[in-house]
């Protein structure tokens, strides 16, 4: 009796404007011949994995690629009650190049995490509408709403679970490569940041700046207050249930509102699976895949 195929699952972690770096993982590694055949994604790797399932890819690359600081001001829409930002623009945008799409209708098994705000309990979110469990995926606290589903409110699932390799584990991944866009801990929010960010949409000048004794910030201590639980939250989940292949972008000058800075994350991304191309075909080796690589002028991605 032939041995069944083992199946690789790609654990896509939260990391807002880090998030980008997915797109050069997923490219990267289609180059490389190791194609997901499931996806489990955590906020900003949610909205990704999506596009990937949904075979947007281009379409979500195309867009971020073109952001300007402008243009990212221009998505958000402020309304100073459960979040700084409704969310509506940013993810009516997003779905457009998505697609309205159930996670029946995606090309390959899609699901993302997601934490409900009355108890703390993880959710993992498989029905439905796609974009709709996106946007709970990546509410992040104090900065998005928080998404109603099911009768529950639910926020960033990096309140719980950063980077969900549980989660592919249990769609049946045999093999799981984890992106954990946070194992670079350095602050990255300047003290200039929330000037700018304010001085480009009117209707954030009410932003409390750095104070002259030189304390941080708002925008500076929910940055950094992120980053550092992220961190801790994927580090000790990921000790209890380590991949077998971690991929670690170095992104730790990209702050979580630089979404304009998407090919510089995307190149990251890339250049992470470049440097651990040994390992990685140490471990397909061993769960008996056979890489076959694209011809790097002809790449089908």
């Amino acid at each position: 009796m032939a041995k069944s195929r083992k199946k690789i699952g790609l654990a896509l972690g939260s990391g807002a404007a880090r998030g980008w770096a997915h797109i050069g993982v997923l490219r990267a590694l289609t180059r490389l011949g190791l194609q997901p055949d499931l996806i489990a994604g955590c906020s900003i790797g949610a909205l990704v994995g999506a596009a990937y399932a949904a075979g947007e890819l281009d379409s979500l690359e195309q867009w971020v690629r073109g952001f300007t600081r402008l243009q990212v001001m221009g998505l958000l829409d402020p309304t100073f009650s459960g979040g700084l930002f409704r969310g509506d623009k940013v993810f009516g945008v997003a779905e457009e190049r998505v697609g309205e799409l159930t996670f029946a209708e995606l090309q390959l098994p899609f699901a993302c995490v997601a934490t409900e705000l009355e108890t703390g309990r993880e959710h993992w979110l498989q029905e439905g509408p796609v974009m709709g469990a996106v946007r709970a995926s990546c509410s992040i606290p104090g900065m998005f709403v928080p998404v109603q589903l099911d009768g529950r409110w639910l926020i960033d699932g990096a309140v719980v679970n950063p980077v969900p390799v549980s989660l592919c584990r249990a769609m049946g991944a045999d093999l799981v490569i984890a992106v954990n866009l946070n194992s670079d801990t350095r602050q990255n929010w300047s003290s200039h940041d929330d000037d700018e960010v304010a001085a480009r949409h009117p209707l954030l000048q009410w932003l409390p700046k750095r104070n002259h004794a030189g304390a941080p910030s708002m925008l500076g201590v929910m940055n950094n207050s992120i980053s550092i639980m992220q961190e801790r939250i994927t580090r000790a989940r990921m000790a209890g249930d380590p991949p077998e292949i971690a991929l670690n972008p170095h992104l730790g000058g990209v702050a979580i509102m630089d979404f304009h800075r998407a090919s510089e994350a995307i190149a990251e991304g890339e250049a992470c699976v470049e440097r651990m191309i040994p390992f990685i075909e140490a471990e397909a080796h061993r769960f008996g895949l056979e890489l076959m690589p694209q011809d790097a002028n002809n790449p089908e991605i």
